[in-house]
């Protein structure tokens, strides 16, 4: 943490429906809000004046361009408090055969490669300032189909990384924590407004996740880090 006691969270997809709301949480909760997205536009349209919103567009797919964000947020902000990853991305398909290697691509770049760049170059300061990492995961990890086999996998590939690099912060003897929230699937406003004869069951609504998120950075890491939070909603 800073010298005065203000907080900096990083919002990675941050102009997502989850990623606006969990902006919104952190801000009330007094954190400076680094919101990272791929599109400047999009960004803009998401904050357009928001106090206490940094826009940045960045690669994550880049491990310079993210390097780069990394070294720049730790000169203007001393480093990252929290690092919440919201990049997501859906391919599904019939069966085992019909998963293909583009699809599978698209999301491991978009969902996996992302978190992987991140978690590496946030590291550190998470670290030393007993930070949090966390990533949404999926109800599919604990029961895949031949259906969404590559969502699954990379979803997979996610919540093995996050227990990995808790296991990094216990054995670095650390108070930082990295943490999955499992969710069946994601509803906002938007969605109930179109499909208002729908009740989406198990759907876990984007403010209880942001919620979730929000109060990690102040959950005690022993709680917190190599967890599994099961967000899902009756």
């Amino acid at each position: 943490m800073s010298t005065d006691g203000s907080r900096t969270a990083v919002v990675a997809g941050a102009t997502s429906a989850s990623g606006v709301a969990l902006t919104r949480r952190l801000l009330a909760d007094g954190f400076t809000v680094v919101a990272v997205g791929s599109d400047a536009g999009r960004l803009a349209t998401a904050f357009p004046a928001h106090d206490g919103v940094v826009r940045r567009v960045c690669d994550l797919t880049s491990e310079d361009a993210v390097g780069a964000l990394a070294d720049e947020i730790r000169v203007d902000h001393q480093g990252a408090d929290a690092l919440f990853h919201l990049v997501g991305g859906w391919r599904g398909g019939k069966g085992i055969t019909t998963q293909s290697t583009a699809d599978y691509a698209i999301l491991h770049r978009s969902v996996f490669l992302t978190l992987f760049n991140t978690s590496r170059a946030f590291y550190d300061q998470l670290a030393e300032r007993a930070g949090r990492l966390a990533a949404v995961s999926a109800t599919a990890v604990a029961a895949p189909t031949a259906g969404n086999a590559s969502y699954a996998a990379v979803k997979a590939s996610v919540d093995a990384w996050l227990r990995a690099v808790a296991d990094g912060f216990a054995k670095d003897g650390t108070s930082a924590a990295a943490t999955a929230v499992v969710v069946k699937a994601l509803l906002d406003d938007e969605m109930r407004k179109q499909r208002p004869d729908r009740a989406f069951p198990g759907f876990t609504h984007v403010d209880d996740l942001a919620a979730i998120l929000a109060s990690l950075p102040d959950s005690p890491a022993a709680e917190v880090n190599g967890a599994r939070i099961d967000a899902v909603r009756g």
